[in-house]
């Protein structure tokens, strides 16, 4: 391939990738501004409240707790070479609600929440059924958007809050079980170390995380293609969107929090 052919594929590619975040974003707006504005639906917001935060309850958990574990455990092995092992407490605490517990709340909201949303949808699409909302006078995105946008923006914060703190509560069980940690000064190192900056930066990863997860899966429910491939590919797209997105809005948010 001549230099000049090569240059035109990656112009093209840049060009499509633009247009694809163009789409999202303008998706993202009109998905937002639905939010605020009647008619509402109680119903389905209460079903997406009911999917995405109680029924995300026993993974977060589960994700939270071992990972505080497996946490405690490699930073008193890393610190025992340097004799540093007393600093477990504070590096689980600071680990846990600035990094490991939003972003893990977050790929797994992805992994659950995105995924569903986008099959839901899109077999929606596929049967006709969001056809049969517009022939209603139901606006999809009122309808069918905005409601779980709005439940993931609420819960998942909540999820993020309990993520952290079952994931504290983990390295707290391995450290004071198994290393040898006194519990009381286990607890009061924690909350010594902790400051309120820390607290706020998780919960608002959270809301963004929940946010970028629910748009994903209904811009690639909404944009499927017919048929069971159609609904295949959405799913799939819309969790690896979703993760990218979520890890890319970790980095830049941290920035902001934390480059002063």
């Amino acid at each position: 391939m001549n230099p000049i052919s090569l240059l035109g594929e990656l112009g093209r590619a840049i060009l499509s990738m633009l247009a694809a975040f163009g789409r999202v974003a303008l998706f993202a707006l009109d998905a937002v501004s639905h939010i605020f504005r009647p008619p509402f639906y109680p119903r389905e917001f209460g079903i997406a409240l009911l999917n995405i935060g109680w029924l995300s309850l026993p993974v977060v958990g589960l994700t939270a707790i071992f990972t505080g574990g497996a946490l405690a455990l490699q930073i008193y092995a890393g610190g025992a070479r340097f004799n540093a092992e007393a600093v477990v407490p504070q590096i689980v605490a600071i680990g846990m609600v600035r990094e490991l517990g939003p972003v893990l709340v977050g790929l797994m909201i992805a992994a659950r929440v995105t995924s569903s949303i986008a099959a839901e949808i899109a077999t929606m699409k596929v049967t006709e059924q969001i056809d049969a909302l517009v022939t209603l006078s139901t606006h999809p995105m009122k309808y069918l958007t905005a409601p779980r946008v709005l439940a993931a923006l609420l819960t998942v914060p909540v999820l993020v809050a309990i993520g952290d703190i079952i994931g504290i509560a983990g390295g707290y069980t391995v450290a004071t079980q198994n290393l040898g940690f006194n519990p009381a000064a286990y607890l009061k190192n924690t909350v010594d170390f902790l400051e309120v900056r820390d607290i706020v930066s998780s919960l608002v990863k959270g809301a963004a995380f929940g946010v970028i997860a629910a748009i994903m899966g209904c811009y690639y429910g909404m944009s499927s293609g017919r048929g069971a491939q159609g609904v295949g590919r959405a799913t799939k797209g819309s969790v690896e969107a979703a993760a990218v997105l979520i890890l890319a809005a970790n980095f830049v948010l941290t920035g902001v929090f934390f480059s002063l």
